[in-house]
């Protein structure tokens, strides 16, 4: 079974045989990872980072209201009460973490999380379930 690489480029693995393939370069400062924001409860508080080309890149590492759209063109701004549900992962729906797709709780009702609180810096969601009055 031949060696398939993950990704554009090839920094790693073995040949068909088992033998180590030998790199031509080192990663690059623009292959670097970065550590995840990890967003949670509490008052707001923005990081700043510098991207590529001195852009700037906003991580949010808490926050307690939510941009939430509920009807056509509607938006309001709504308190987050808790943290539903993370569907993305098990461990960070324990840690109460918000990403995109978390479910969270709202005085307005349930809500979906459609932004990417670590990339773009806001939180958005659009609501799912309306709260019995």
């Amino acid at each position: 079974m031949p060696f398939y690489y993950h990704g554009p480029i090839a920094l790693k693995g073995r040949t068909e045989t088992g033998r180590p393939i030998k790199l031509n370069r080192k990663k690059r400062k623009m292959e670097l990872g970065r550590e995840p924001a990890m967003t949670m409860l509490g008052e707001r508080k923005l990081k700043k980072i510098r991207a590529k080309g001195g852009n700037e890149k906003f991580r949010l590492l808490q926050d307690n209201e939510v941009n939430l759209v509920v009807g056509k063109g509607i938006v309001k701004k709504a308190k987050i009460i808790d943290v539903v549900e993370n569907p993305s992962d098990i461990k960070l729906s324990r840690k109460k973490v918000i990403t995109k797709g978390t479910i969270v709780r709202t005085d307005l009702g349930k809500a979906v999380i459609t932004s990417r609180p670590g990339q773009d810096g806001v939180l958005n969601a659009v609501l799912i379930e309306e709260k019995a009055s």
